[in-house]
This record gives structure tokens, sequence and C-alpha cells, in this order.
């Protein structure tokens, strides 16, 4: 039997409890797919950006067997001043030189400064906390940094910003690996949605609609069972009981997309999901999520991630063949 696959996350002085967990919470929900081991520099506790202190089970030489490694995410300047800075402190370099050449490897909003630090994201698309973006920037010019979007997925290294794109990320590592199936079973048993697009944006300026009514969550849920139909602006807004200009408006407040650029990621979401799980002609695929023509839905798809659809499918396939 194949071993699970191991991830190793290193906890740093200052780590942020809810963003340590994440990994062990969103990829333990596949049901023994993952193994997931904390571990530190030195075996020690560290403490927390709470007010308790956390123990692990294991020291630095997990790093050295493991298939992903993941740098969680520590309070800024002042609080972790000696780890944000252009130069790794000994112990965490020394940790990070166990780590196997191949292996991947994930941040989580302020651990970019730990990887980009180690020299490894030199010339290389990434992303942090936008509160953070002008002191990494600041530190580390030679990397090409976008404060703007959630995730930024440059092959064996992935970087995520604060909080809930670390979510967004491993859900994202789950597709990659294991396809739209196991994603969305485990983000439902998270309880959370089952994908944000790495390029959307980090945060909106915005008051939460402040009740339900006030919102466009129903229209959107009406709009997901309904991709294979036509749907423009006045649709929605119909639906709504809105006029165009108002819905218009309270979508972007709540999504941080216009109506258009959400129903094109929906679509290819659902194309994605029907490329890996069926043999369906690429037009087919196209009419059964809205693309009113196979090459319109090769278009976006190139747009958003580079491949063909057919491109797609073979890659999926032959990862899954390989798992």
């Amino acid at each position: 039997m194949t071993r699970p696959h191991r991830v190793a996350v290193l906890a740093l002085d200052g780590v942020y409890p809810f963003e340590l967990g994440i990994p062990s919470r969103v990829l333990g929900a596949t049901e023994g797919l993952y193994e997931v081991l904390t571990c530190t520099v030195d075996g020690l506790p560290v403490t927390t950006a709470a007010d308790f202190t956390i123990a692990v089970e294991h020291g630095p030489e997990v790093l050295r067997t493991a298939d992903t490694v993941v740098i969680a995410p520590f309070s800024p300047p002042p609080c972790a001043a000696e780890i944000i800075t252009p130069a790794l402190p000994g112990p965490i370099a020394a940790a990070l030189g166990l780590i196997r050449p191949g292996t991947r490897l994930v941040s989580i909003c302020t651990g970019a400064f730990v990887l980009a630090a180690a020299g490894l994201l030199d010339g290389r698309s990434a992303t942090t906390h936008w509160q953070a973006s002008d002191l990494f920037r600041s530190h580390f010019p030679e990397v090409h940094l976008d404060p703007d979007v959630l995730f930024v997925d440059d092959g064996d290294i992935l970087t995520s910003a604060g909080a809930a794109s670390g979510i967004d990320v491993f859900l994202h590592i789950l597709r990659k690996d294991h396809g739209s199936a196991v994603a969305n079973r485990a983000a439902r048993r998270c309880v959370v949605p089952p994908s944000r697009e790495g390029g959307q944006a980090q945060y909106i300026e915005a008051p939460v609609p402040r009740t339900p009514d006030d919102g466009t969550s129903a229209t959107r849920q009406w709009a997901l069972a309904h991709l294979h139909e036509p749907l423009v602006l006045a649709d929605l807004a119909e639906h709504a009981r809105m006029s165009p200009r108002t819905f218009a408006r309270r979508f972007a407040d709540e999504v941080g997309l216009s109506p258009g650029r959400w129903i094109i990621q929906q679509r290819l979401a659902r194309a994605r999901e029907l490329l890996e799980s069926s043999d369906l002609p690429v037009d087919e695929v196209a009419g059964q999520v809205g693309f009113a023509t196979g090459t319109s839905l090769r278009q976006h798809l190139h747009a958003a991630i580079g491949v063909s659809p057919l491109a797609y499918r073979r890659t999926f396939r032959a990862t899954a063949a390989s798992d």
C-alpha cells in the first residue's frame, strides 16, 4: 500500500494558531491521503500570537522525509522582527537545510518571508498578506510580489495571503493532487466554499451587508444551478429583485468581482470538473457549463490556467494515474 503524502508544517515563535491548523484540517478531511506532522526548529514548544504556547511532537527531522513542507505564519513586526528580516536566524536556516530538493513548499501569510529570506523565491512569483507587502518588497525586491491575490501557484512553491486564503491554497493543492471531487468533499466537510480562484482580490474595503436579504447570495446559488443557460446582468438583477446597477454594486462589494467575471470563474470550475470526471467532447462540456462554443471554453481556460481543455484532461489523468 502506498504511504500517505507526508506534509510537515513548521511552526515558528509567534505562530498564528488558526493558520497552523489549516493543513491538518483541510488535508485531514481526505480519509488518509495525507499524513500531516507539525514540527518546530528544535522540537520545543513555541509561543503563539494568542495567549498560549503550543507543544509539538516533532523536531526538524521530519522535514527530511516530507513530500510537502508548509511554513505557517507568525505575528508581524515588532513581535517577530528577528524572523522577518532579509537574513534567516541560524536555527531556522538549519531546519530548512534538511528539506530534500524537489519537495513542494507552501507558505501561508508571513511564512513567505521565511521562503524569501532563504532565497527560495528569487525571481519567482509570490504573495503574502497585503499589510506586509511594503515590508516584503523592501527586503526582497528580487521576488515578483503580487499583494492583491489570494494565492500564487508557481509550480513547486505555493504562497498564500492571510487567514482564510490558507484554506483556499490547500483546497487548490487537493484539486491538483486528486481532482475536484476530492477537493469538493473536503470543502463540504470543512464547511467552506470549494473554490476561490487564486487571482481573486485579497480583501474588500466595504461593509458586510446588514442582513441576508440585502445581499446577492441567493442569486449566486440560483446562478450556479443555471450555469448552462445564458446569464446576463439583467437576469441576475431580476432574480435578486434589484436594478442592474444596484445588483452589480452589491455583488462586487460582497464577492470582489463583477457578476460577469464571477460567472466565468464558476463555468470554468464546472468545466474542469467535467474534464476530469468524464469523456465528454469539449463542445459538449462547453454547452453544459454555459459557454456558447468549444472555442469560447478553450479561450477562457487558456486565459485562466494556460492550457487547452484536452491538455488539461491529459495532465489530470496522467497525475491521477501516477498516484
